[in-house]
């Protein structure tokens, strides 16, 4: 039998250790969270809408916060078709791509 360094692991290298290490940090500090983390969870709540400003038509004015985020949505997927117009009318600039290069070297 061969003799080996007193204090070592055996069979074990520098960066299994070093893995075993936070390995076993990481489990104390997962055993530790939900302690930390018992106290009482207050209730998510919404804002209040804004009142309508004088003079403003009836319909104007959102009833609903989930009406506020269906018009975000519809704005945000008008603005999404305003992205791809481009891609759009890439068969129709083609055709007269080489004119207007032409023409804006001619400044």
């Amino acid at each position: 039998m061969t003799a080996r360094p007193f204090g070592r692991c055996h069979g074990m290298t520098k960066t299994q250790r070093m893995l075993a290490a936070l390995a076993l940090a990481g489990a104390a500090a997962g055993l530790a969270a939900p302690a930390a983390s018992a106290a009482p969870v207050s209730p998510l709540t919404l804002p209040d809408l804004p009142t309508a400003a004088p003079g403003m038509p009836a319909g104007a004015q959102p009833t609903s916060v989930q009406e506020i985020g269906s018009q975000l949505s519809a704005g945000a997927n008008q603005l999404n078709a305003l992205m791809e117009l481009p891609d759009h009318l890439a068969p129709v600039i083609a055709p007269v791509q080489p004119l207007t290069d032409l023409a804006g070297g001619l400044e």
